[in-house]
């Protein structure tokens, strides 16, 4: 029998007959055929095939599509609140190029109510204003209209604090989120410590070497040799601690002291260069401790030339809702803790004025009257008033101008003063029995001095245009509300009465310096403190004996540095110091306090809140 199939040739005789042939022919084609119930069987697996087909495809689908809305939902999501973030830059922006610009918004906006914006006229109208479905938005840039932003401003914490709160709505598509932001403009509060020099105030050194008082040491200001300070250069010792951030323009000398903040410089040689861990004479010193990093390099930041806008907030002709108090001559203010100060103020006639140069006024009880009457502010005992909340008063020195209403001429006197008193004293005291005035500029009868101290319970700035004087302990009644400014066009004394024998005084042996025990007066001041043109500095730093400790919460900028202490060979004189920042200075300033002359603005806090406004414009309940 053959092996090969049956479709091969072979060489025997087929065996295959006819009828075979037909039998195996029959089988194929029934192989092939089907009959009619069978052809429908199979076109309904072929449409169930292709309705599975077309599921899957669907499915797909709408996977594909669903995954692109997501996506599409994700980006206007983040897009929206990329353009509300840009609403707060642009608003930045606009008070970094006018910083009056703070009184302006939609007084109908909800989040204005209860502040005092107004609408800007049409040389500065601004689109991010806008309310409602019809109100404008503002572009942001580079979004090619797809992204927009608009704003409400709340200005009404501006004056007490320095923060301004706007709340901002961005939009891309259908989506609308809004953020609350607290802007506070940046100052000398940013810092516990700043000057402008890290040298003696020449009006104290009597130092007059040229390019010492208006040159910094990275500049060409001479330097020291030979173990003497050519311009008074004054370094950090051993027993300074300095708690918060430290800035000055100028080089800082440093030896053994510690700074737990951040430091930085106008100094273009920071960071760390080695030239700031000298002595004040010029030598070589270590023991340096930089808890907060090395010394950085940071702009130089300018001081306002005068303080004079802060006699402006007197003037009840200035649009000024709630003017603040103008005293005239030597002024006595104790801060009393029931949230009331006694004023003592002889030279005072008008304690608000009206114009620049002031022609007129006024005296509100709320000021205190003048008069020497019980109870007025020419007394002995002084006037009591309400502290002055959110607001300031402003000391001045007794005008010049007869058309001034506070004018006295050089031969007048308030009641109970002449000549001879003036010769001798201020007519409020000072200087004490025994002691010896620091200087010829000490104490003067008609220059606008204030003598500070006591518990404080309230907020208030108290500026001068002279000296202001720190006579005793200035305490917050309560350290998370109370804040207080000291701001004097000249030097801020720490008041140390020394009693001096060689210029003929009797000393009394006890508590003035000299012929027995020094008692120590540790001195504590809660306040941020800015002299403009001077320093903030302790009478008689260098000698009267050890005082015990100076300590400042809060924060102190001064134009030149300020002695605090001196030892010599017959031991050490004036304070230690333990100065500490006012944490609270971040976010807050004392009432209508200076800012540098260059305006710069920042978010001090930011938090997103329910949208505004829909994405169409109409306001959310």
């Amino acid at each position: 029998m053959s092996a090969y199939p049956f479709w091969r040739p072979s060489r025997r005789r087929s065996t295959w007959t006819p009828r075979k042939r037909f039998a195996l022919l029959s089988v194929f084609r029934r192989l092939i055929r089907r009959e009619p119930d069978e052809r429908g069987a199979a076109l309904v697996v072929v449409i169930g095939l292709g309705l599975l087909l077309l599921t899957l495809v669907a499915t797909a689908m709408t996977f594909s599509v669903s995954g692109s809305l997501k996506a599409s939902s994700d980006q206007n999501w983040n897009g929206a609140m990329a353009a509300a973030y840009a609403g707060v830059a642009d608003y930045e922006s606009r008070l970094a190029n006018d910083n009056t610009y703070y009184r302006f918004g939609n007084p109908a906006a909800s989040f204005s109510a209860g502040s005092t914006v107004t609408a800007p006229s049409a040389a500065t109208e601004n689109p991010a204003f806008g309310l409602g479905t019809d109100g404008a938005w503002d572009t942001v840039t580079g979004s090619d209209g797809t992204a927009s932003f608009r704003y409400e401003v709340d200005n009404a914490a501006y004056a007490s604090s320095g923060v301004l709160r706007i709340r901002s709505t961005g939009r891309v598509g259908a989506v609308a989120r809004s953020i609350v932001a607290n802007i506070r403009q940046d100052g000398f509060i940013d810092y516990l410590y700043f000057t402008v020099y890290e040298m003696q105030d020449p009006a104290q050194s009597g130092i007059t070497t040229s390019g010492c008082a208006d040159t910094y040491a990275w500049a060409g200001r001479p330097m020291p040799s030979g173990g003497t300070s050519v311009c008074g250069d004054i370094a950090f010792g051993s027993s300074d601690v300095v708690n918060g951030p430290a800035h000055s323009n100028d080089t800082m000398r440093i030896c053994g002291a510690t700074f737990n903040g951040t430091i930085t410089t106008g100094d273009p040689g920071a960071p760390g260069a080695n030239y700031l861990k000298k002595a004040s004479d010029g030598s070589d010193c270590s023991g340096q401790v930089f808890n907060g990093g090395q010394p950085t390099t940071s702009p130089v930041i300018a001081m306002p030339a005068t303080n004079m806008q802060l006699k402006q907030e007197t003037r009840t002709d200035a649009g000024i809702d709630a003017p603040g108090c103008l005293y005239t001559g030597p002024t006595s203010i104790v801060l009393n803790s029931s949230g009331t100060m006694t004023i003592r103020s002889p030279w005072t006639k008008k304690t608000r004025i009206v114009g620049d140069p002031a022609t007129s006024g006024s005296t509100p009880a709320a000021c205190g009257l003048p008069g020497t009457a019980n109870g007025q502010l020419g007394s002995t005992a002084g006037a009591t008033v309400p502290v002055l909340n959110a607001n300031l008063l402003f000391v001045q020195s007794v005008p010049g101008v007869v058309t001034d209403p506070n004018y006295m001429s050089s031969t007048d006197w308030p009641s109970g003063q002449s000549a001879a008193t003036c010769s001798v004293g201020n007519g409020i005291g000072f200087p004490v029995t025994h002691e010896t005035a620091p200087s010829a500029r000490s104490y003067d009868c008609r220059k606008g001095d204030a003598f500070v101290m006591g518990t404080l319970d309230g907020t208030m700035t108290i500026a001068t245009d002279n000296f202001l004087y720190v006579t005793g302990d200035i305490i917050y009644s309560d350290a998370s509300t109370d804040v207080l400014g000291l701001v004097a066009q000249n030097a801020i004394w720490v008041w140390n009465p020394y009693c001096d024998s060689t210029h003929g005084e009797v000393c009394p042996g006890v508590g003035l310096g000299e012929g027995g025990a020094i008692l120590p007066d540790n001195r504590r001041i809660d306040a941020a403190m800015l002299s403009l043109d001077h320093t903030i500095q302790v009478q008689n730093y260098d000698r009267g004996g050890n005082q015990g400790v100076l300590t400042i919460n809060g924060s102190l900028a001064q134009k030149y540095r300020g002695s605090v202490r001196m030892t010599n060979s017959g031991g050490a004189n004036g304070y230690s110091k333990n100065y500490t920042y006012d944490p609270r200075f971040r976010y807050i300033a004392p009432p209508k306090f200076l800012s540098p002359v260059s305006a710069r603005y920042s978010v001090n806090l930011l938090v997103e809140v329910s949208s505004a406004f829909t994405a169409r414009g109409a306001t959310v309940p």
